[in-house]
């Protein structure tokens, strides 16, 4: 029997506490375990197949170059202070939860990754807009806790609205919690889905946000930059 509970048990800082530090960094990573906040943080993996800790596909938002993460050794990437998720596991090491994004579909980055889970001892779970992913980890490793994540409903895809109004997300991908923006939260349809799943919200970005959708889900992800707007 999966143990979800850590699910609902703290906030979760999204790509780690940066106020003071860049995203997704060692150093930001450091801050959210002082806090004790869960961590949820992005993978991919750079041309060299090493997994990296990093949210967007390109270095354009925060180094302003137009470079791909795919297209760059880690070596280069090292030079952007971006992590491996090696370093984060062991950086962490069971000291607060994990939730990782997996952003692509690519089973050498599945199976990379898996070879790291299987040997750490801390609580985890993985999460993706990908129905793939979740599919293959279910098929892989069953006792993973996964997470689907949807956009907003007036947002998402065709796909995702089939997945969701029939049958194939309690019978075929079976996830342990569901992830959506918190625009979608007071929707009748979310709040029943709470009855079988925990439902995580993304992305709260201050306080007053957290008042108003703090009773509409399990719990939150949150983008921390400023020390005075969460507990």
């Amino acid at each position: 029997m999966k143990d979800i509970s850590f699910l609902k048990e703290n906030l979760i800082a999204h790509r780690g506490i940066h106020y003071l530090f860049q995203e997704n960094t060692i150093s930001a990573f450091k801050q959210t375990i002082d806090k004790k906040y869960t961590i949820e943080l992005d993978v991919h993996l750079s041309k060299d197949n090493q997994i990296v800790v990093f949210h967007d596909f390109s270095l354009n938002r925060l180094f302003k170059e137009n470079k791909l993460i795919k297209d760059l050794s880690l070596r280069e990437l090292k030079t952007y202070n971006i992590p491996t998720i090696n370093e984060v596991l062991e950086l962490v090491n069971g000291k607060v939860p994990i939730i990782i994004e997996i952003k692509v579909t690519n089973k050498i980055l599945y199976n990379k990754l898996i070879e790291l889970l299987d040997q750490y001892q801390g609580k985890f779970a993985i999460q993706s807009f990908h129905s793939k992913v979740l599919l293959y980890f279910k098929k892989i490793r069953p006792n993973y806790i996964r997470g689907y994540l949807i956009y907003s409903i007036k947002d998402i895809s065709i796909i995702t609205k089939y997945i969701l109004r029939k049958r194939i997300l309690s019978y075929l991908i079976k996830p342990d919690f569901i992830g959506i923006n918190i625009s979608s939260l007071n929707l009748s349809y979310i709040q029943k889905l709470r009855k079988k799943y925990i439902i995580i919200g993304y992305t709260i970005h201050n306080k007053n946000e957290y008042l108003k959708y703090k009773d509409k889900a399990d719990n939150f992800i949150c983008d921390i930059k400023n020390k005075r707007l969460f507990p």
